[in-house]
């Protein structure tokens, strides 16, 4: 009986565990990343704290709108730890997004983060599915001041369906979230993934499969 408590309190502790295991807690006020460090860590080496500046905690040009003359219609412009170095272990980023009309910020995951977005200007449909074997969509109209979670890991994406532009503003619960969209990944990865295996995956011929990552 002594073992089985034991053997359930190190389950408990292991899944605990991994459950904050994600971006812990930083050790120190500021861990401003240093670009011209070699060392390779999870994250960023720290800048000599002696010379780091407010410019490390800074960034200008989110009121500018992003060139949304694209395939796409739309621009997403990115404020992680690239930006700001200062954002280095404090597990959080923002980005601006621009669409046009119709515009669509097309399906894609954020591996390392939770995603929320609030409306700032015009009408968007977001959504986003949740994992197999359920595949739920859930899918929602937002207008100015509306707030939308995507949760971390899940397919999802957003429709500018107004008449005019429209620009959200979104925070990410990592310093660098990653992002992967779901049609590049596929159809224009390097090296490439044979057509075979996609045309059986999307149930189509290799033609059709060949025609689309020709696109890529």
């Amino acid at each position: 009986m002594a073992n089985l408590s034991l053997y359930v309190v190190l389950v408990v502790t292991t899944l605990y565990s991994l459950a904050f295991a994600h971006e812990p807690s930083p050790l120190q006020d500021i861990c401003v990343a240093d670009s011209t460090s070699a060392a390779r860590v999870n994250g960023l080496a720290c800048k000599n704290p002696t010379v780091v500046t407010a410019n490390d905690f800074s960034f200008s040009g989110l009121h500018v709108s992003g060139n949304t003359s694209n395939a796409f219609g739309s621009r997403v412009t990115t404020v992680n730890v690239a930006q700001i170095a200062g954002l280095n272990t404090l597990g959080i980023s923002l980005v601006r997004i621009d669409y046009a009309p119709w515009g669509i910020n097309p399906p894609h995951i954020h591996p390392r983060a939770t995603e929320i977005l609030t409306v700032i200007e015009g009408t968007l449909q977001v959504g986003f599915v949740t994992s197999a074997q359920e595949n739920k969509h859930i899918t929602k109209i937002l207008v100015k001041g509306d707030v939308f979670v995507f949760p971390v890991g899940l397919v999802h994406y957003q429709r500018n369906v107004g008449r005019g532009k429209a620009v959200a503003i979104a925070g990410l619960s990592s310093q660098n979230p990653g992002v992967i969209q779901i049609a590049s990944s596929v159809f224009g990865s390097n090296a490439e993934i044979d057509s075979d295996i996609l045309s059986r995956a999307f149930m189509t011929d290799k033609n059709t499969i060949e025609k689309i990552k020709a696109k890529f």
